[in-house]
């Protein structure tokens, strides 16, 4: 029977410590769960004092990966389209910097933020495009099955949607890469499979199946 894997980035306990985005503590029992439960966007269990991903298994049983908090983190992503003259679709992404391929821009929750103010935050910092908040919907937070996560450390998410009506496809809003994002830039996307196949031809890193696979975008009704 193969032993149960355990794994933290060296960069959660360092580089995420240092910055702010990990958890400093490095024995979940130690941490009051009951606080973030309460707090918690997806119901899940602690068990003899470690959290437990609701949807795991993913691989790695102990450790947080990847990511930086122990248990749940929030986060928020914005779905902007639009159509040309011509009918066709387009949505926003960015290629991320970390190697993840191509997202949706979005990112962590900050405390106090609603989720829909942090996808219009997000969208500004990673693509330089400003959407003002009352044209967005939301809808219920879903889990996100991230390449990053453990069944101690698990992402969840808010996508936030706007639509901004039509355009010449000669004249699309300018967007540009910035703060998490190497690039931004609008594709092509009537159907899923044509926005899958779009990104496959983009000539940079890759779509990033973990989040092609997500359903952030597949339950889009196109």
């Amino acid at each position: 029977m193969t032993s149960p894997r355990t794994y933290t980035h060296p960069d959660v306990l360092t580089i995420g410590v240092r910055d702010g985005w990990a958890d400093p503590e490095t024995d979940p029992t130690r941490i009051d769960w009951a606080v973030r439960q309460a707090r918690a966007a997806i119901p899940f269990r602690v068990i003899d004092g470690r959290p437990v991903n609701p949807y795991a298994p993913t691989g790695i049983r102990y450790g947080r990966n990847e990511l930086g908090h122990w248990g749940e983190a929030l986060a928020a992503d914005a779905l902007v389209r639009l159509t040309d003259t011509d009918g066709h679709h387009w949505i926003l992404m960015v290629e991320r910097k970390d190697g993840h391929g191509w997202a949706l821009p979005g990112g962590h929750v900050d405390p106090d933020e609603a989720p829909l103010d942090a996808a219009i935050r997000e969208l500004a910092e990673e693509t330089g495009l400003t959407v003002p908040s009352a044209t967005w919907t939301t809808q219920p937070p879903r889990y996100v099955p991230d390449p990053r996560a453990s069944d101690e450390a698990w992402m969840v998410t808010v996508l936030a949607h706007t639509h901004l009506g039509t355009y010449s496809r000669n004249n699309l809003p300018t967007v540009a890469g910035c703060d998490d994002a190497r690039q931004a830039a609008w594709i092509h996307a009537c159907t899923y499979q044509v926005l899958t196949t779009s990104l496959r031809a983009c000539p940079v890193t890759g779509m990033g199946d973990w989040l092609v696979g997500s359903g952030l975008v597949a339950g889009v009704a196109w």
